[in-house]
């Protein structure tokens, strides 16, 4: 793998997908970022926590595909530090584990890496439904329900919300999203997207 990167575009990639990773991690893996190179001017940033994953793409001048994992916040805090306008160059050296060269100007870092096959794959693909809804809306059925989602890691099936399609007291179909914590309970709507008969989420 090798390629060039604004120091700009790799940083805000970086914040994006850092904020998922712990700093106190007793899995390896889960500390780094995996980083992938493809085609002539794509890379692909991912980190997640098992939980969740974060995805950010950037454009890059690839020379050589590849893909890598490295400590999340050492890249970070590495990137943060460079001037403004610099040009960031990474070369992965001794294939999948090695050692992961960024070069900067006149500043080197030698970073060591994991093997890209330990990191872990969040299932992605096709769900059985897809609908696009205004920011606001969105926006609107969190900030309704949020307070209500549990925080107790053992009673992880409350942890999120239920969004799903319900008809108020006309008759009329709505996006319902749904929250409790075993104690309380939030709900919110709002109108159904375009074009979408049936959800559950």
């Amino acid at each position: 793998m090798k390629l060039t990167i604004e120091r700009s575009t790799l940083l805000s990639s970086l914040a994006h997908v850092q904020s998922v990773v712990e700093r106190r991690n007793t899995i390896p893996i889960l500390a780094n970022v995996r980083i992938d190179a493809q085609g002539s001017d794509r890379l692909r940033l991912t980190a997640t926590d098992m939980d969740l994953a974060v995805v950010d793409e950037a454009d890059a001048a690839v020379e050589q595909e590849g893909a890598v994992t490295t400590t999340a916040l050492t890249l970070y805090d590495i990137v943060r530090k460079l001037p403004d306008g610099a040009q960031v160059a990474m070369k992965l050296d001794s294939g999948d584990g090695g050692q992961l060269d960024v070069v900067s100007g006149r500043s080197r870092f030698r970073l060591s890496c994991l093997p890209i096959a330990e990191f872990p794959v969040m299932a992605d693909g096709e769900l059985p439904h897809s609908f696009e809804l205004p920011r606001d809306h969105l926006r609107r059925l969190i900030d309704k329900t949020r307070f209500a989602i549990s925080t107790e890691e053992t009673r992880y099936y409350l942890n999120g919300i239920h969004l799903h399609k319900a008809e108020d007291q006309e008759g009329i179909a709505r996006l319902r999203a749904v929250a409790t914590d075993g104690h309380r309970l939030s709900c919110a709507d709002v109108a159904l997207p375009r074009g979408q008969r049936t959800c559950r989420v």
